[in-house]
């Protein structure tokens, strides 16, 4: 027995398809089957499973048992809830391993999985291998269990554990993905008024596309806060691993700036300590942590590549530009977007109890958003590496940990090969409007010299 998957499905961080078109529960099956087998021969025997709420999560996770089942393993069942709460599970269950059934932010008709295999990331290399397991169909065999186990009320208990802010007015969009019932229970827990948003689990996203990233999907959570005359609004993506944040007056709070607030209570603790961004962050990052008497390190974009640097470093502390925010100080080390904002509002409170203040004495940078350019993807790894040949030759000032960050009087400009698209990313910052339009130009030139078209890159 082997199967084969469709090759677009297995990605850098997890495994990502289309219902009904790419993925499906012959996929599921195989992956309990390719996943189990590789706990199995690590030494393991407890899996534990989670799944988001769109509609095809179920099948998949009933299929998904079915093959970890028949290579011997048992399936510890977490239900319905946020992938920080099934990471939670793989730890405070002592399994051997954890699968999220979750299309996170994507459209409602994808889905996927991630996987933890004991207490560290899966992802590349092991996630290849999955293909290679399935397709020759070296599979163990066996007979395992499955066992239902209500987990939320304790994940909670964590959460609010040494919970210490003062009482603060705060909206909370769940974008009707998992986090919802996890809010409705956090909520109850803390101190001052707080109003819920679309925490009612819906696969269809009814009210609004579950990804804070995108400012448009904030519209609701400004007016909620602007209405209320709350303090603050916090919004998660569908599985419930990113944190997006406004202030009083509707201004978003991107991620490294969230990272850099996040940092100053750790460093207090930990003087000295190494906290990481993602190459995507800004330089206003990277400077507030020296500033803070921390260490910057600035490392690839990737919730897999995060977790294995922390892992690697024993840094306490680290974020994307894409809201995931990954604490080991006093927490386990996983991205979990519920966490995050929980520390945000513990943070806040030491900081002097405002995040409009910390928003306002935070330097203004101008940056674009994410800028995306179609590229296949037998193209995109090589266009980067041209790219950076063409600077290394003109002795630009490189960093070259994921794709091209180059540095300039004007500010900096970012090319990277997406890993989850068919696309190259791009990203710049300066301190005005014409310093940006000089580092977009060097983008452009860089990515006309590689025989890529420049669109979308207006900002």
């Amino acid at each position: 027995m082997t199967h084969n998957f469709d090759p677009t499905t297995l990605r850098e961080y997890d495994i990502r398809g289309i219902i009904g078109k790419t993925l499906g529960e012959a996929d599921a099956a195989a992956i309990g089957r390719s996943f189990g087998t590789r706990v199995r021969r690590n030494g393991g025997k407890r899996v534990a499973v989670g799944f988001d709420g769109r509609l095809s999560s179920p099948g998949l996770e009933a299929a998904l048992v079915e093959g970890l089942n028949a290579v011997g393993i048992d399936a510890v069942r977490v239900g319905v809830g946020p992938t920080p709460m099934l990471y939670y599970a793989v730890y405070e269950l002592g399994c051997d391993g954890g699968v999220m059934i979750t299309g996170s932010h994507n459209p409602p008709d994808y889905n996927g999985f991630k996987m933890m295999l004991g207490h560290k990331p899966f992802f590349g290399a092991d996630i290849r291998d999955l293909g290679v397991l399935a397709a020759s169909g070296d599979w163990e065999t066996g007979a395992g269990g499955s066992a239902h186990v209500d987990i939320m009320d304790r994940y909670v208990d964590r959460l609010v554990q040494g919970y210490d802010a003062k009482p603060f007015n705060i909206a909370w969009d769940c974008g009707n993905g998992v986090a919802g019932p996890v809010i409705e229970r956090l909520v109850k827990r803390l101190p001052g008024k707080h109003i819920t948003m679309f925490t009612d689990v819906d696969g269809n996203f009814p009210n609004h596309h579950p990804d804070p990233t995108d400012e448009a999907n904030l519209e609701d959570l400004k007016r909620v806060v602007a209405e209320n005359g709350l303090d603050f609004g916090l919004a998660f993506d569908g599985d419930g691993d990113r944190l997006g944040a406004i202030d009083s007056q509707g201004r978003v709070v991107w991620g490294d700036q969230l990272l850099g607030i996040l940092a100053e209570p750790v460093l207090k603790e930990l003087p000295g300590a190494t906290i990481i961004g993602d190459v995507k962050a800004s330089r206003a990052l990277f400077d507030r942590i020296a500033e803070l008497g921390g260490t910057p390190l600035m490392w690839k974009t990737g919730h897999s590549h995060i977790k294995a640097k922390m892992q690697e470093i024993g840094a306490p502390l680290a974020g994307e530009m894409s809201g995931h925010i990954f604490f080991k100080h006093d927490y386990y080390g996983f991205d979990d977007g519920i966490y995050a904002a929980v520390r945000l509002i513990r943070a806040v409170s030491a900081l002097g109890g405002s995040l409009t203040a910390l928003k306002d004495a935070m330097p203004v940078m101008i940056n674009t958003p994410e800028l995306r350019f179609p590229c296949s993807e037998e193209r995109k790894f090589i266009v980067i590496d041209e790219v950076l040949a063409r600077l290394a030759a003109s002795g630009a000032t490189v960093d070259r940990t994921d794709g091209a960050r180059v540095t300039t009087a004007d500010g900096w400009w970012l090319l990277r090969a997406s890993n989850t698209q068919d696309v190259l990313v791009a990203r710049a910052e300066a301190g005005n409007e014409a310093a940006l339009g000089r580092l977009m130009a060097q983008i452009n030139e860089a990515l006309a010299a590689s025989g890529v078209a420049a669109v979308n890159a207006g900002h």
